[in-house]
Parts: C-alpha cells; structure tokens; sequence
C-alpha cells in the first residue's frame, strides 16, 4: 500500500478515549482534595467546638437532608441506565434517564433553594444580627454549612447545566453509542457530586 493510500486509509476524526478519560479523574481527583481540605477544617473546628456544633445541627432539616440523599442516589442510578442504553443502541431510552437525571438534580437545588430560605428567615445566615449574638462555634457552623452546601450546590447547578448539554448531543446524534466518552464523563462528574453530598450529609444533618 503506498504512503497516500495508507493516509487516506486512516483519514476520520482522531478519538483520545484515554485521554479524554485520564483528564477527566485529573479532574475529580483536584475536587477531592478540595472537599478534602474542607472536611478536614471542618473536623479541626468541630474537636474545638463540639458541643456547638452538636446543639447547630440540631436546627437543620434532616428529614430534607436525607430526602435530597435518596434524590442524589436514585440520580446515579438513571445517570448509569442513561449511559448503558446508549451503549445498548436503545436512544429513547438512554434520553429518558438522562431527562429523569437532570429532573432529580432541579429537585435537589430547588430543595435546597426552600431550606436556605427557612433559615435566611429565622435569622440563621452568615453576618446576620441574630447568628452573630450566638456562640462563636455556632457561628463557625453555619458559615461553613453555608460554604460547603453552597459551593456543593454550584457544583450540582453545572452537573446539571452539563447534563442538559449531554440530552441534546445525544438527540441529534452528536453522542452516540460508539462514541460517548463524553457522556461517560459527564456521569463521572455527577457520581462525584452524589459522593460529596454522602459526606456533607453526616458532617452536617446528622450532627446532632
């Protein structure tokens, strides 16, 4: 086979799975020492201040904070139905779970958009009168439970933002069954969000 008819053999678009799939645990593995290097502060304040702590907690919404675990876990289910019907050739089916995967990340934010609020409400938010009158471990609690749950909750608005990206690539073919690394990195980008969250929701709801 000639040098031009060998070229021409291989002529297509170039597909770094590997690479593609290397960066992106580079990028997971950047987010957990950043949530790591705020458990870790969140531990040191806690051992100083623990009966604080315990008695803040005590004010958290745990009936909600377990809720919105279960919304996270059943959204890792249907983020990984979503890819394996894909690679599966079954579209309908892989865009109805990614659908069903961005519906229970709204739900999540939107819960957590009404919890923030209650507290906002009664006073319980960094810098207000009302926090500032209290302890200074009660004061350290809620603003790294606003810290932590805040950033959390930026990180599930551009997983679903991402997620929403992913439906509409799949629709018209642009993710399809022989090429959907970028799907599968998306839902390796959610799986670290639903982790994250199974660590805030102890340090936090279950404080108590």
């Amino acid at each position: 086979m000639s040098v031009a008819a060998e070229a021409g053999a291989h002529t297509g678009p170039h597909r770094d799975y590997a690479g593609a799939k290397l960066g992106m645990w580079l990028f997971v593995f950047t987010e957990l020492i950043l949530f790591g290097g705020l458990f870790v502060a969140y531990g040191m304040y806690r051992s100083l201040h623990a009966h604080e702590f315990h008695h803040a907690a005590g004010e958290l919404n745990v009936p909600l904070g377990v809720t919105n675990t279960f919304v996270l876990l059943t959204s890792s289910l249907t983020m990984v139905l979503s890819i394996v019907g894909l690679r599966l050739q079954r579209k309908r089916q892989s865009l109805l779970f990614l659908g069903a995967t961005v519906l229970l990340g709204c739900t999540f934010l939107v819960n957590k958009f009404f919890e923030w609020k209650v507290k906002i409400g009664h006073g319980l938010y960094p810098g207000s009168e009302h926090l500032m009158a209290r302890p200074p471990g009660e004061r350290l609690f809620f603003g790294l439970y606003y810290g932590m749950t805040g950033l959390h909750g930026l990180h599930v608005t551009v997983g679903v933002v991402v997620l929403a990206v992913m439906f509409a690539l799949v629709r018209r073919d642009r993710i399809r069954h022989d090429d959907f690394i970028k799907l599968e990195n998306a839902g390796l980008y959610w799986h670290l969000v639903d982790v994250i969250w199974i660590f805030l929701l102890p340090l936090f709801y279950l404080a108590a």
